[in-house]
């Protein structure tokens, strides 16, 4: 098994998609929860394969994107101080603060580094113990565990010039609290593959029962994503409200136990702030007080935030499932990948970046298109990303 081309056959991707029209009597609104199926979504055009009652709706899984500003003004300011290496994802560079961004500060002349993983700046502590580096420690639970590695180390090595900046959120409360809106538009859930490679899918259970609509965990490819689609609106046909796994190749019932146990050995529940959305009780992670010491927060000085973080972006409405990038009045005018005024349009896996480079494929003001203008009905799909 390649389990790549297979999953981009374009028989088997034809097939899903005369399954899903068949069996679709009604309109129905799903949400994929990442920001990597957005990705796939337009990239591929999956869009148009769908019948026109199936619309679906992008929600809050990019972790950029819903990194507070307050956060990303720390990070600047923490980057900005001579004695440190600040560390972080490429993408977090270009993400506008109140007044600049860490790229910026980069340009400058602060030490700001891109790095592959926490582990990357374990490392730099190590070479540079006259330093003090500080890793930008944001995502879902997918890079929780490996976050929590890179602290449980550094306290083995008793490095005292290493620390996170803590920005990582949990992915059920955010569910919920969509589902909690009356108007939502939310009929059903495509949970994000690699979060539940971590926690498996048992907790969705509950959650799933309590919020009344289908969850189906899903892959990221094109097979897996259309496989998903059907599954979730046969749920909704039938009128249950399920948890299902389309993705079994990669998750099983009860998840990466050795890394959920590095998660909680490290961290605890907490309050989160998501740009755009608010505070979500219980969606978030910090450092537990025998780890504290590495909390950057409590290293350096911390900064009160100066200006509203919405500076016209409309990012909360979209990733709540309540409008679309291209609903936005400054979608691809001022606000481009460019000069973004939101993390959406820079972020690598931002629905509005997605709809900005597919914008051929993929808007939703194209949405009921005909299948002719999917990459399906034009050549064969590539054998890579």
């Amino acid at each position: 098994m390649q389990y790549l081309t297979e999953y981009r056959e374009r028989a088997s991707v034809e097939k899903i998609s005369a399954e899903i029209q068949r069996i679709t009597t009604r309109p129905w609104a799903l949400m994929e929860v990442c920001g990597g199926q957005t990705h796939a979504i337009a990239k591929y055009g999956l869009q148009q394969l769908l019948p026109p009652e199936i619309e679906l709706l992008h929600g809050p899984g990019c972790p950029v994107c819903v990194t507070s500003l307050a956060i990303i003004d720390q990070a600047i300011a923490i980057a900005a101080r001579p004695e440190v290496i600040f560390c972080s994802f490429g993408d977090m560079l270009r993400v506008p603060g109140s007044h600049s961004d860490l790229l910026s500060v980069k340009a400058a002349g602060g030490d700001v580094r891109t790095v592959y993983s926490p582990m990357d700046a374990l490392a730099l502590a190590q070479v540079h113990p006259d330093r003090q580096v500080v890793f930008f420690a944001i995502g879902f639970e997918t890079t929780a565990p490996a976050n929590a590695m890179a602290v449980f180390q550094a306290q083995r090595k008793g490095l005292g010039n290493f620390s996170l900046l803590v920005s990582q959120f949990l992915v059920p409360p955010a569910i919920e609290t969509i589902c909690a809106d009356g108007d939502t538009r939310v009929q059903g859930f495509l949970a994000a593959g690699h979060v539940c490679a971590i926690t498996g899918f048992e907790a969705y259970q509950p959650l799933a029962q309590r919020i009344r609509r289908p969850i189906v965990v899903t892959g990221f490819e094109p097979l897996d994503i259309l496989e998903g689609v059907l599954m979730c609106v046969r749920q909704l046909e039938q009128g249950t409200c399920d948890v299902q796994n389309q993705y079994a190749r990669a998750v099983p019932r009860e998840g990466n136990r050795p890394a959920r146990e590095m998660l909680q050995r490290v961290f605890e529940i907490s309050p989160q702030h998501w740009r755009g959305v608010g505070e979500i009780a219980g969606s978030g992670l910090r450092l537990r007080p025998q780890y504290s010491a590495f909390d950057a927060n409590q290293r350096f000085p911390r900064v009160t935030t100066g200006r509203d973080d919405s500076r016209g972006c409309i990012s909360g409405q979209i990733m709540q499932g309540r409008s679309k990038p291209d609903d936005c009045p400054h979608f691809g005018k001022a606000c481009r990948p460019q000069s973004p005024l939101g993390a959406p349009m820079v972020s690598s896996e931002g629905p509005c970046a997605a709809y900005y480079r597919y914008a051929s494929r993929y808007a939703s003001r194209y949405a009921n298109r005909k299948p002719a203008r999917s990459q399906y009905e034009k050549q064969e799909l590539p054998n890579e990303h």
